[in-house]
């Protein structure tokens, strides 16, 4: 038996991934998504699976929507060791665990109430007191 149904690309699964990523940390639907861009929210979910490709236009169009650069969506990208270490795109270590983080629901509160944190003493404070309570969780 032939399967007839294509995989979706892994940059396109990877590039849909870091639309949801985004759209999360923002607070925003996909139905809101979809509206700002004339599509449906079903559109928005297809290109988050990877299961259609999204296209230049429509990518440059979310990127200014979700207020981030183009670039942001295929960092760390499958297969893009080479290029993004030539474009200094890429960290010298994989950050997925910072997709992971953020994909949390834990993660994203926490990075939405850190951020309206505005003294930076408060915040390098709280930053010490985490790392304390890790090394804590560590050492049991």
């Amino acid at each position: 038996m032939i399967e007839n149904k294509k995989k979706p690309n892994p940059i396109d699964i990877h590039v849909g991934s870091r639309i949801r990523l985004r759209r999360t940390m923002l607070g925003m639907s996909q139905e809101k998504l979809g509206e700002s861009l004339g599509i449906t929210f079903q559109q928005i979910q297809k290109y988050e699976k990877g299961t259609n490709r999204v296209g230049a236009s429509r990518l440059q169009n979310i990127s200014a929507i979700l207020n981030v650069p183009v670039a942001f969506f295929f960092e760390d990208a499958p297969g893009e060791s080479g290029v993004a270490a030539a474009t200094g795109m890429a960290e010298a270590s994989s950050s997925n665990y910072v997709v992971d983080f953020l994909s949390s629901s834990e993660g994203l509160q926490l990075n939405r109430a850190f951020v309206k944190i505005a003294d930076p003493k408060v915040r390098r404070k709280l930053v010490d007191l985490v790392k304390a309570l890790a090394a804590e969780t560590e050492s049991e």
